[in-house]
């Protein structure tokens, strides 16, 4: 079986080699291998929410990813849900992502920055002057937002009124543009995982009853106004949009979720975008059986590249690749523990064991200090 077999944009690599680690094309940037480093977001930001000399090393080191999606990145300071994630809005932000792509680019890699903005997933001790946090409704949250003193309840959002939601998408469309002057390779639309983009989406957290509101055309409006502002800055064939249709995660849910993303991932694909990132199941959970919304069902319903994420391992990667459930497979925790996990991967080697105490904020330990092969075979020392 050559690579033209397995999906389109391939390279002609030996039929021996693992899926994964075969060459492909997403629009026109050419991958050395199937595996993607996913979103994952650290706390490490630096002053003003800046990324900093730290936050370029770690990506940097992960640069044999056949593409980085980076950590979710605020669009704006409202868009702020978690004790210092990065923003990209500001100059001084986008000095700092300019000094991640360097990194990334000096080692040959390629990396999307993930636009976002958390919606009611915040609090107001995260927000300037203390304000209410902003959603599609008033609807509160079950749960509780972390804040630099700890889990405290979520609270009810402030409703965003229409000419509120034109200045959203306007910063989503000012996020896209500080990307690109940061020198990005393109930008993820982040629609997944409860926050502001899925807030409009599912019925659980829109209770609108304007334009934004009510039957699945309404509901899909802001998402889409969002999408069609970043391609005014980027062509499609740079732009990912992620989503989680089968995931509860932030107190989601829908009243028929078959029929909603449906409906959206086929709209989707009529903008001929690099790839759709589909979260299996439930964030941060893993695969699951029985899904609400079928990896199959999503993978007819999308014509472009399928990105799949789901806790998965070299084996299952490589097996919904040679049976063509999807083109690419992002990879979360083992990256986290693993800079060199293409090179772990192609050679059959042991992974480093993440630490989870060390996930969340903090400095150097347990984000930039994993060893790698060369490390751990005294080539370094």
């Amino acid at each position: 079986m050559t690579d033209t077999t397995l999906a389109s944009g391939t390279s002609a690599d030996s039929p021996s080699t693992d899926p994964l680690l075969r060459e492909f094309t997403l629009g026109d940037l050419r991958l050395p291998n199937r595996m993607v480093m996913a979103p994952m977001t650290r706390n490490r930001a630096g002053e003003g929410l800046a990324p900093t000399e730290m936050n370029a090393r770690y990506y940097g080191q992960r640069a044999s990813a056949g593409l980085i999606i980076t950590e979710a990145t605020q669009v704006t300071r409202r868009g702020l849900g978690y004790p210092n994630t990065p923003g990209i809005h500001t100059d001084a932000q986008v000095s700092g992502w300019r000094r991640v792509t360097n990194a990334v680019h000096l080692k040959g890699g390629r990396i999307f920055a993930q636009l976002w903005h958390v919606g009611r997933i915040s609090h107001p001790d995260l927000q300037e002057n203390g304000e209410l946090p902003v959603a599609p409704s008033a609807v509160k949250p079950e749960g509780e937002a972390m804040t630099e003193e700890g889990k405290k309840p979520f609270v009810e959002p402030h409703a965003l009124t229409v000419e509120e939601i034109r200045d959203v998408v306007q910063q989503y469309k000012h996020g896209a543009v500080c990307a690109k002057s940061a020198e990005f390779d393109g930008v993820e639309v982040h629609a997944a995982n409860g926050y502001l983009i899925d807030q409009f989406l599912q019925d659980r957290s829109n209770q609108r009853t304007d334009d934004y509101g009510g039957p699945i055309e309404n509901r899909m409006r802001f998402a889409i106004e969002v999408l069609e502002a970043v391609l005014e800055v980027w062509p499609a064939h740079r732009v990912g949009i992620r989503i989680s249709p089968c995931s509860d995660f932030n107190d989601m849910g829908d009243s028929d979720p078959g029929a909603l993303f449906r409906a959206f991932v086929e709209k989707l694909d009529s903008y001929g975008l690099a790839y759709l990132h589909l979260i299996e199941g439930n964030a941060h959970e893993g695969a699951e059986e029985d899904l609400e919304v079928p990896t199959a069902d999503v993978r007819s319903w999308f014509s472009g590249p399928l990105m799949l994420n789901s806790g998965y391992t070299k084996e299952r990667g490589n097996e919904a690749i040679s049976k063509r459930d999807a083109e690419l497979i992002s990879f979360g925790r083992p990256y986290i523990a693993n800079p060199d996990l293409v090179q772990r991967f192609a050679q059959d080697a042991e992974l480093n064991e993440p630490d989870h105490d060390t996930f969340y904020g903090g400095g150097e330990e347990g984000y930039t200090d994993y060893p790698t092969l060369h490390d751990t075979r005294g080539e370094n020392r």
